[in-house]
């Protein structure tokens, strides 16, 4: 009885590996109905029986510039471009920006903050992130920033409560800037309390001010320091 059944299992396996091998055979000579024109009579080999559905649809090339000049002229892009242009109007109002000053953007993003220094005449702006967004925002790690010692006058740390080493990331930017040169860092809508644990961050300046501000719909807080001693 057992010899029996043993031999149907055996006929039923291989029954099914039959099935199971014709069923990927159809799959595989079957050319999917998105792929070619059925009301061709004469379709190309290629086209009748591509490898995958990817292979017979043509994908354009859009360009970085064409494809900036659509994202820059969003309602998203220019409301964004527009508040951190509020935060500059008011650095430059205290003599801390100037059309001659090299700046630094640090955690830059897509490139919000480099276009309005741009936009108000500030031609030395140099824009780092993780990711580049050319031609605004260049690749590189805030915590290892391969600038030499004091070569700008100001340094923007957009995303300090972002960064992974918060103590490394405003070491960097400290160190970039010259002593006399200005250090801004924001965070996410901060205290006094929290404010102060984060100026301890920084070693070679001293606190100035810190005021509420709105960056790209956000409620953030910036907070200027000053560089005394950076030689």
């Amino acid at each position: 009885m057992e010899r029996h059944v043993q031999i149907f299992l055996n006929r039923l396996s291989f029954a099914s590996i039959t099935v199971a091998t014709l069923t990927l055979l159809l799959l595989y000579l079957q050319t999917p109905e998105t792929c070619f024109d059925p009301s061709d009579p004469n379709p190309k080999p290629h086209t009748r029986f591509p490898k995958s559905t990817c292979d017979f649809t043509h994908r354009s090339y859009t360009s970085i510039d064409k494809r900036n000049r659509r994202i820059w002229s969003t309602k998203t892009w220019t409301n964004a471009v527009s508040s951190y242009t509020s935060l500059l109007k008011a650095l430059q109002a205290r003599n801390y920006l100037s059309n001659s000053s090299r700046v630094l953007v640090v955690s830059a993003g897509p490139g919000h903050a480099v276009q309005a220094l741009q936009e108000l005449g500030v031609e030395d702006v140099t824009g780092v992130e993780l990711v580049d967004s050319p031609p605004l925002v260049s690749r590189a790690d805030p915590h290892n920033l391969p600038f030499f010692d004091g070569i700008f006058d100001l340094g923007l740390g957009l995303y300090l409560d972002r960064a992974l080493f918060p103590g490394r990331y405003v070491g960097q930017i400290e160190r970039t800037v010259r002593s006399g040169g200005v250090c801004v860092v924001t965070v996410e809508e901060s205290g006094t309390d929290e404010v102060e644990e984060i100026v301890k961050l920084f070693k070679k300046s001293r606190f100035v001010d810190a005021r509420n501000v709105i960056l790209a719909g956000e409620r953030r807080t910036g907070i200027v320091m000053r560089v005394e001693n950076n030689s």
